[in-house]
């Protein structure tokens, strides 16, 4: 069953396979400009809004039919090459068109005999990328 995606890396839930994400995190701001009054108060003036953020934990486990190297390498391909990707949980997309990867961790939990990566977990952080 697939729950959503980022850009083609998808996230499923199947007999074969389980790659989801956690610790989902959606913050927005806005912007402010203060106007100096004369032995007054300052007077705030709302001038527009900062793009989103997106965050999230992903578990990447050969023992749950995934490749962690083959998901860890796309998204730093996405990342590097400021690949702009939509993104969406079940049938919503988030965001008003598109993400960009800022940056990513990985922490590897298991490895394999050939020194490969069995498990880790990598976290994504994504900013909305507006459409002109």
């Amino acid at each position: 069953m697939r729950i959503g995606t980022l850009g083609n890396l998808v996230f499923q839930v199947s007999s074969k396979t389980v790659q989801t994400i956690d610790d989902l995190r959606w913050s927005g701001s806005a912007q402010y400009s203060t106007h100096q009054r004369h032995l007054g108060k300052g007077l705030l003036e709302f001038t527009g809004v900062d793009p989103d953020d997106l965050s999230f934990s992903i578990f990447l486990s050969r023992s749950l039919g995934v490749e962690p190297e083959e998901s860890l390498a796309l998204l730093r391909q996405y990342e590097r090459n400021g690949t702009t990707l939509p993104f969406s949980l079940g049938s919503r997309p988030y965001g008003e068109y598109r993400w960009v990867i800022v940056n990513h961790k990985v922490q590897v939990t298991q490895f394999d005999g050939r020194g490969r990566i069995a498990a880790a977990t990598v976290s994504v952080s994504l900013r909305e990328y507006i459409k002109e």
